[in-house]
């Protein structure tokens, strides 16, 4: 355990899907890092692995699709968590539906939105997409609890892990 641990360790944040589609191809992945990085404008920024096939299709698309998952939905958190898209069609296994700019929307989620690509930035072995909302949607009644990191301890990751 690093000194860093003892504050990280305490740390559980909401957890997020987040969808690329550019040049023919779509991907997603599960996302522990994001947040709103702005209050005027408007923005949110996602952190993707450079190791995922996510980022790889990321790196081409405008837009990106950030989805928020139920408790419940620890199924669709396993199926973009736990497989990669170098081997597997994830969109065969979910509910989904073409938005904004050629966006995947998740059509199972609780809440969703697509956001234009407004800058891309490198942060140690995650690259940070900057996101401006331009379209967003989702369920009319809550149905409970936000999937977060606790919730999704158990799914090993897709992609390779150093």
């Amino acid at each position: 355990m690093t000194a860093m641990d003892v504050f990280l360790d305490r740390l559980d944040p909401d957890m997020c899907v987040v969808t690329a589609a550019a040049d023919g191809e779509r991907a997603g992945c599960l996302v522990g890092f994001s947040s709103q990085c702005s209050l005027r404008p408007v923005r949110y920024v996602v952190w993707i692995s450079d190791v995922n096939r996510t980022y790889r299709v990321a790196r081409s698309a405008d837009v990106l699709a950030v989805h928020l998952l139920a408790r419940d939905q620890h199924a669709t958190a396993e199926i973009f968590g736990g497989r990669t898209g170098d081997s597997v069609d994830k969109f065969r296994r979910v509910r989904w539906r073409e938005a904004y700019g050629g966006a995947v929307v998740l059509e199972d989620a609780e809440a969703w939105f697509v956001g234009r690509v407004v800058e891309r930035a490198a942060g140690g072995d995650h690259v940070g997409f900057v996101l401006e909302p331009v379209e967003w949607g989702g369920r009319e009644e809550v149905a409970g609890p936000l999937l977060r990191l606790a919730d999704a301890r158990t799914i090993r990751p897709g992609h390779p892990v150093d």
